[in-house]
């Protein structure tokens, strides 16, 4: 099975490629990146093909060849709605989110549903209020941009999947791997490992650890859940399925 990924040097990405390099069932890894990978370096798997990937609204033919015949993709690329700017956050979240789906839409032939995993985030919504955050927003926007292109391309299967908080704390081997944080985040994350001990023993619903969340991911887009979608936690939007974070946990029975 061939895989395409995306965010791999971020630490949700970190977590799936992980996840994919330990997966014997994977026969080829594509990952679309800016910069060096430096996990995939390290690992040395003859599996792995960085495509060094500039214009993430663009997908010319030699990009498109080398994704030919994949499965299904892992779209983990994102940032944070307090690094840039708002306009910034809606082309990242949205824009390329929604121009890579529909180029993959065209790379493989339809004798199997090709598989988009969108990795969106807990609180997303598609009824947004008056106080609704920026994030939650353009998440839930995408999700049902994503699941209408879905609806109208039966072979082109598209699900969101949304984390809560993103632990990797008990995720050893993706630790040397992740970005060193700016101040802003520094800050930020003293303040959340403050909480987190407390998120990790009585709030579960929203602990997403990434030891966990990357090989669900994976394994999402290689139809492997299919049958435990149906529940508590995941609903359908358009032609595919949004999985809350509690169903996540509910699937994965943790």
């Amino acid at each position: 099975m061939h895989l395409i990924l995306t965010g791999a040097t971020g630490l949700v990405g970190s977590s799936v490629l992980d996840a994919m390099l330990g997966n014997a069932a994977i026969s080829k890894i594509s990952i679309l990146s800016r910069s060096p990978v430096r996990m995939a370096e390290d690992s040395k798997d003859p599996r792995v093909n960085v495509i060094r990937h500039k214009d993430f609204e663009s997908y010319n033919s030699d990009v498109l060849n080398q994704l030919k015949d994949a499965d299904g993709c892992v779209w983990a690329l994102g940032t944070s709605q307090n690094n840039v700017s708002k306009e910034q956050y809606e082309k990242i979240t949205k824009d390329f989110t929604l121009a890579a789906a529909k180029a993959f839409s065209t790379i493989k032939p339809p004798s199997a549903p090709f598989r988009f995993i969108h990795v969106s985030g807990e609180g997303a919504t598609q009824n947004p209020g008056r106080f609704s955050p920026i994030f939650a927003r353009v998440k839930g926007e995408t999700e049902s941009l994503l699941g209408k292109l879905s609806e109208e391309n039966p072979h082109f299967r598209v699900d969101s999947v949304r984390p809560a908080f993103v632990d990797s704390a008990e995720h050893q081997a993706i630790k040397p791997y992740l970005p060193s944080a700016g101040l802003a985040e520094t800050v930020m994350k003293a303040g959340v490992a403050l909480i987190a001990p407390g998120i990790r023993c009585f709030y579960k619903s929203m602990h997403s650890p990434t030891q966990h969340l990357g090989p669900f991911l994976t394994d999402m887009a290689m139809g492997r859940y299919e049958a435990k979608l149906q529940g508590p936690g995941v609903f359908k939007l358009g032609g595919g399925f949004v999985v809350e974070n509690v169903g996540m946990r509910r699937i994965l029975g943790i």
